[in-house]
């Protein structure tokens, strides 16, 4: 499997794209997820000059335990951006045929679309890897009182951001398979919340709310999306889902397989 790796990690190095969309979100995402606390900070400072006050450093934002839900939460807005970078390489192996030379050299299809797989979880474990020591320093900086018992709870938010992103990366992988042209592709993923959110709008009407609404978390999208969820109403006396949901992550996990497995039967009956 390393070799199918490495063969698909040295086609999608030699585009400047995939560097150039790399760079953007690993800087984006560090830079967001570990200045957030002094943006606050720079915040309440122009809402003193207006008389009011504002303590962010009594809201635990960047304290352990709440650290890991809400900067996972954020993080998870910047997926789009990596599921970019996934749909032009995919897109790239039709347009400059790699993906039939490839069959010609041997390899089959199904390591074909593995090679995409393992190259989405390499991505994904990246994502978490850069995450994990953004809130390890930002969390000891900011957190005023530690305990090993507060570093540890919320960990678990891990493992669903990592759910999040390879089941989002698997979904734009199976619309570039399918699509195969990298515009259209784009648009669809960048769509894609909106026109999932008006096909829930049009099936569950509030007639229909109470008896069916339950199956709005199966939705592919929508699943995806639960994982993590917004952790901020808290802060408003608010009650949250400040864990990770068995359900949610084995409903993100059957959506992740179905995409990746999708991908596979379109390119097994394709005509490359």
């Amino acid at each position: 499997m390393l070799h199918l790796l490495q063969i698909d990690l040295k086609k999608m190095t030699s585009y400047r794209t995939f560097w150039v969309i790399c760079g953007l979100y690993f800087l984006t995402l560090g830079f967001t997820t570990a200045s957030g606390m002094e943006i606050l900070k720079w915040i309440a400072s122009k809402f003193e000059d207006f008389g009011s006050s504002l303590n962010v450093n009594r809201i635990p934002l960047y304290h352990f335990p709440d650290i890991w839900q809400n900067l996972i939460w954020v993080s998870g807005l910047f997926k789009l951006v990596l599921a970019i970078m996934v749909v032009i390489s995919i897109t790239n192996e039709y347009q400059y045929r790699t993906l039939r030379q490839n069959i010609i050299d041997g390899m089959s299809r199904w390591e074909f679309v593995l090679s995409k797989v393992l190259t989405n979880v390499m991505l994904s474990l990246m994502s978490v890897g850069m995450l994990l020591l953004i809130i390890i320093v930002t969390g000891l900086i900011y957190t005023p009182e530690l305990s090993a018992m507060d570093m540890i709870t919320g960990s678990e938010f891990l493992f669903a951001y990592f759910l999040e992103i390879f089941a989002f990366l698997s979904y734009a992988l199976m619309l570039g398979v399918f699509v195969q042209r990298s515009g259209l592709t784009i648009v669809l993923l960048m769509l894609s919340h909106m026109i999932e959110a008006i096909i829930k709008l049009n099936l569950f009407r509030e007639s229909l709310e109470p008896s069916i609404g339950w199956l709005k978390q199966f939705f592919p999208l929508e699943s995806i999306t639960n994982l993590v969820s917004l952790p901020f109403p808290r802060y408003a006396f608010q009650e949250i889902q400040d864990t990770v949901s068995i359900t949610a992550v084995l409903i993100a996990l059957g959506w992740a397989f179905l995409f990746n497995y999708f991908s596979y039967l379109k390119l097994k009956r394709a005509d490359i």
